[in-house]
C-alpha cells in the first residue's frame, strides 16, 4: 500500500512539472502529440522524449473534430481566394449545404479517422454534390461521391434495377475512400490525387509525363489540366479555410453533434418504404435521405441487407417491427415478363392501369417491354413468398420500339391467297384472314383489294413493290427506332471517376 501511495505521489509530482509556468503547450511546442490507442502498456526507459502531452478533451462538435484531423498541405493562389469570396458570399448555400451534411459527416470522419487519412477529405462532397446523395451530374456521375457507373462497378458499388450504391451512404463512401488512397498510393501527393479523383488518374497521369519529359515540374498547380480540374482543389481549400476560420469569413456553422446520426438496422424481410418509415417513426423523405441508393417504393431484403435509420428510431423500428400484425410488409413485388408484350398487355396482366404501370417502372411510351424484363407490380394474396435474390440483383429493364402499322390494301395478283399474301408481307396468315373476313385457305381474285396492315416503312413499300398498288388509308405516323436498356452499365476502359 505505502509503495502505490508514493508511486501515486509521484506521478502526480511528474503532472504538475510537466504544467509549470514557462513549459510549452501542445499548441506552441512544435512537437507531435501522441494519442494512446490499444491497451495501455508500461514505457520502457529509452521510450520517453519530448513530445507533448496529447489533448484528452473531446472535440467540442464535429468541426472541431474536423479541424483536429486538417492533415493536407495548404495552397494559396488567386484561385483559393476566388472560390473563397464565392462560398462566403452565398450564406444560404453554406447553410443549406452543412445542415445536409449533419446527417452523414459523422461517419465519414470516423472512415477517415480509421484510416489514418486527413479530415479535409470529409468536405470533399461539399465540392462534389452539395452532400446531396440524389445528385446526378449530366455525364451521370451520382451520388454524394459522385461515382461514375463503371467506376462504381469497379469499386463493388452494385447498380441494378433495385438499388444504386453509388447513391448509397456507407457504400458509396467506403468506395470513394477506396479510391482516393489508391490515388494517394499511385502519386504521392493529395493535391494530384484529388486531381485524378476530379480528372482520372489516366490523365493526370500523362499530364505528369509530358511535364517531366520537358524536364520541368510536375506538382499539381505545374501541370495542364481543364478549367473544371484546376478549380477543383482551390474549392476543397477554400471550404477547408472557412471551416477552419468562419468568423473571419462571416460565416456561422450549424452546430453538428460529435455523434453517429444513424444506426445500421438489419433487413429481415422484403417491406415498403412507407411501412419502414411509419414503424420506425421517421417521415418517409428523411428514411430516403439515409437510404438513398433504394429508389424503388419496396425494399427487397435479398438486395438491401441493411438499412439507415436515426439513432433514437433505430429502436423503435426493431420493436414495432417485432409487433406489427397488421398484414403484409411489402405490397410490390417483381415480376419477370414471360415474352415481349405492350404496356396494355402487361398493365392487364399486373392487375395496374398502364399510367401506374408506366409511371410505377419509368416506361417511355411508344415501347414495347422486352420477354425477360423484371417490373415492380403489386403483390397479391396468392404471391406471399419474398422477391428472390437472383431476381432481385440481376433483374433488368429492356425495350424495343414498339411496332406501328396503318390499315393498307393491296391488290391480289393471279392465284394469290391468303398465304401467298401473308408470305410476301411477312404476315401471319391467321390475321390476313381475319383482316379481310375470309377463311384460312382463301384464294383472292385477281385485281381484289386486300386489307393488311402493314409497318410504315414496309407500308411505304409496298406501295412501290412487285408492280402492285397499295393505298393508305391514313397518312404515315414515323415511331422511334431507338432501343432503350435500363440495367447496369458496362464496364470498359481504364477506370475513371469522370469523363469529360
Amino acid at each position: 500500500m505505502k509503495f502505490l501511495i508514493a508511486a501515486s505521489l509521484a506521478f502526480s509530482l511528474f503532472l504538475a512539472g510537466c504544467a509549470t509556468p514557462g513549459s510549452p503547450t501542445p499548441e506552441t511546442s512544435g512537437s507531435t502529440a501522441v494519442l494512446p490507442s490499444g491497451p495501455l502498456k508500461p514505457l520502457a526507459t529509452s521510450q520517453p522524449g519530448s513530445r507533448s502531452v496529447a489533448l484528452m478533451a473531446p472535440p467540442a462538435d464535429m468541426w472541431d473534430r474536423i479541424r483536429r484531423g486538417f492533415n493536407m498541405p495548404n495552397l494559396d493562389s488567386d484561385l483559393v481566394r476566388t472560390q473563397e469570396q464565392w462560398y462566403s458570399s452565398r450564406p444560404d448555400y453554406i447553410q443549406r449545404m452543412t445542415e445536409r451534411s449533419s446527417k452523414y459527416i459523422f461517419h465519414i470522419v470516423e472512415e477517415l479517422e480509421r484510416r489514418n487519412m486527413p479530415t479535409e477529405l470529409a468536405l470533399l462532397p461539399y465540392i462534389e454534390s452539395a452532400f446531396n446523395p440524389q445528385a446526378v451530374s449530366s455525364a451521370r456521375a451520382a451520388g454524394m461521391w459522385q461515382f461514375m457507373p463503371a467506376t462504381g462497378t469497379d469499386y463493388d458499388l452494385k447498380q441494378n434495377l433495385f438499388r444504386d450504391d453509388r447513391r448509397d451512404v456507407i457504400a458509396s463512401t467506403r468506395a470513394a475512400l477506396d479510391y482516393l488512397q489508391r490515388l494517394y498510393g499511385m502519386f504521392g501527393d493529395w493535391q494530384l490525387a484529388l486531381a485524378a479523383y476530379n480528372w482520372g488518374e489516366g490523365n493526370v497521369g500523362r499530364a505528369i509525363a509530358r511535364n517531366q519529359r520537358a524536364g520541368l515540374p510536375a506538382g499539381y498547380t505545374d501541370i495542364n489540366m481543364p478549367a473544371e480540374t484546376r478549380n477543383y482543389v482551390p474549392k476543397l481549400q477554400a471550404v477547408k479555410n472557412i471551416v477552419a476560420n468562419p468568423e473571419r469569413f462571416g460565416t456561422e456553422l450549424p452546430y453538428i453533434a460529435n455523434h453517429p446520426y444513424f444506426q445500421t438496422v438489419a433487413l429481415k424481410r422484403d417491406i415498403d418504404v412507407s411501412l419502414v418509415a411509419k414503424l420506425a417513426d421517421v417521415r418517409v423523405e428523411d428514411f430516403r435521405a439515409l437510404n438513398p441508393a433504394a429508389h424503388k417504393p419496396v425494399l427487397l431484403a435479398s438486395t438491401t441487407s441493411d438499412i439507415l435509420l436515426p439513432w433514437d428510431n433505430a429502436a423503435v423500428f426493431e420493436r414495432n417491427f417485432q409487433a406489427y400484425t397488421e398484414g403484409q410488409y411489402a405490397s410490390w413485388t417483381a415480376w419477370t415478363v414471360p415474352s415481349t408484350m405492350t404496356v396494355a398487355e402487361a398493365s392487364q396482366r399486373s392487375g395496374m392501369s398502364e399510367s401506374d404501370l408506366r409511371a410505377m417502372n419509368n416506361i417511355p411510351p411508344r415501347m414495347l417491354i422486352k420477354g425477360g424484363s423484371t417490373l415492380i407490380v403489386p403483390r397479391t394474396a396468392r404471391v406471399q413468398e419474398d422477391v428472390a435474390a437472383v431476381v432481385a440483383e440481376t433483374g433488368t429493364l429492356s425495350f424495343q420500339p414498339e411496332i406501328v402499322t396503318r390499315r393498307t390494301t393491296v391488290k391480289a395478283g393471279r392465284s394469290d391467297s391468303v398465304a401467298s399474301i401473308a408470305r410476301r408481307y411477312k404476315l401471319s396468315p391467321a390475321n390476313v384472314a381475319d383482316w379481310n373476313s375470309v377463311g384460312a385457305n382463301h384464294v383472292f381474285k385477281r385485281g381484289y383489294s386486300v386489307v393488311v396492315y402493314l409497318p410504315v416503312r414496309a407500308g411505304a413499300a409496298a406501295r412501290v413493290g412487285s408492280g402492285r398498288k397499295a393505298t393508305s388509308q391514313r397518312a404515315p405516323v414515323v415511331k422511334s427506332s431507338s432501343k432503350t436498356s435500363v440495367g447496369t452499365s458496362a464496364r470498359g476502359g481504364t477506370p475513371s471517376k469522370k469523363k469529360r
